[in-house]
């Protein structure tokens, strides 16, 4: 969902990076990737989706170094479980973070502050929790990325028919707390 949303923003290319080609969702969907998995080094904003293999991939060494992040130059979040790929990183420090009912125990037993919210960032590193949690991350993304106004055109185009106004006002209202610092539209 995350990538769909950041693909609506005119300029950006969301491409889906793993360790290998085709990788298959926890519902037994299986998905072609478009980069490797080092490409995240290079990407301006890297959201780190959800997963059945979450304490696997979290305890492979080998597998987490060929994962580079730098929160002094990306946008760099989870969903769900992905908080236990950005704890294992050391990319959370202290942050509290957001994560599903179901991985919440893992993130605590990893050493995680879990936050009962949907939502959450520090600097430019967020998580959120919920799978349905995907609009807020990539309207944070969007908004520190391309501006307050390209997120809220987004939520709008894609919110439910009748509930537009009301989706926009919730979404921004999530997230207004951790862009305050990005300019609003005149």
């Amino acid at each position: 969902m995350a990538l769909a949303l950041l693909n609506r923003v005119k300029g950006w290319r969301a491409e889906i990076c793993a360790p290998d080609a085709i990788v298959t969702s926890m519902n037994g969907v299986e998905v072609r990737t478009q980069q490797p998995l080092e490409w995240a080094a290079q990407a301006d904003v890297v959201l780190v989706g959800s997963g059945a293999r979450r304490l696997e991939v979290a305890n492979d060494a080998a597998l987490m170094a060929r994962i580079r992040l730098d929160p002094a130059r990306q946008l760099i979040g989870s969903q769900c479980s992905g908080a236990l790929i950005l704890g294992a990183l050391g990319l959370v420090g202290d942050m509290p973070v957001c994560t599903d009912r179901t991985s919440q125990p893992m993130a605590i037993a990893a050493g995680l502050r879990v936050l009962e919210a949907p939502f959450v960032a520090r600097g430019n590193v967020a998580s959120a929790g919920g799978c349905m949690a995907a609009h807020y991350l990539a309207a944070w993304a969007i908004a520190r990325g391309a501006g307050v106004e390209a997120a809220r055109s987004v939520i709008d185009y894609v919110a439910p028919v009748g509930e537009k106004a009301e989706t926009v006002a919730r979404v921004m209202a999530v997230i207004a707390p951790f862009v305050a610092d990005v300019p609003q539209a005149a």
